[in-house]
């Protein structure tokens, strides 16, 4: 499918070259001399790659089909993880290269948003945020400092994160899928 390039929006995968690229980001920009171009960063799809790529306002380029369905994951055999389509109850091995670090955040029978290409997996959409338990962390110590200290924590997942010295284990935390930060602590009901 042909767009123009003033139709880009985050999320758009764009097919140059025969290669498919994800945009993460987009501007239009009006120099002061000049036309518009828009101003793009681009993730490929398969290796992760980013790029920054400009092009001139109106150009025509060429769009992926992408299909995005929630899906549920099942359970990990070998190097591949098991999602489960909710709404057909069909099985799709997904290769852990390209779930990536999602697997960091994912808990079994947790739903993602997997979107594909052609029957293809291309990447997977977590939720901004998830609530995991701390299965290991060292007591905090008390001492005398002027900002909140930090220390190692392990979660259910295997992910190790820093939190603050008051987390205990068995405590369930708040999770950034983004870029792994702790959020906040999730008090029990």
């Amino acid at each position: 499918m042909v767009i123009s390039t003033n139709d880009i929006k985050n999320g758009t995968v764009l097919d140059l070259d025969g290669q498919l690229w994800n945009v993460i980001w987009f501007q239009h920009h009006k120099p002061g001399k000049g036309n518009t171009v828009v101003r793009t960063k681009l993730k490929h799809v398969l290796s992760g790659k980013v790029v920054d790529k400009t092009f001139n306002s109106d150009t025509k380029v060429e769009s992926a089909e992408v299909d995005r369905r929630d899906m549920q994951y099942l359970y990990q055999d070998g190097d591949n993880y098991i999602f489960m389509d909710e709404g057909t109850f069909e099985q799709l091995p997904i290769p852990a290269e390209t779930v990536g670090d999602a697997k960091d955040f994912m808990l079994e029978n947790q739903t993602a948003t997997i979107a594909l290409h052609e029957g293809n997996a291309l990447y997977i959409d977590l939720p901004a945020s998830v609530e995991l338990k701390v299965t290991y962390t060292e007591p905090g110590l008390q001492g005398d400092r002027s900002t909140g200290g930090t220390k190692p924590a392990t979660l259910e997942t295997g992910r190790e994160i820093q939190v603050p010295l008051f987390i205990s284990e068995g405590e369930t935390v708040k999770v950034d899928t983004r870029n792994g930060d702790y959020l906040g602590r999730i008090s029990d009901k």
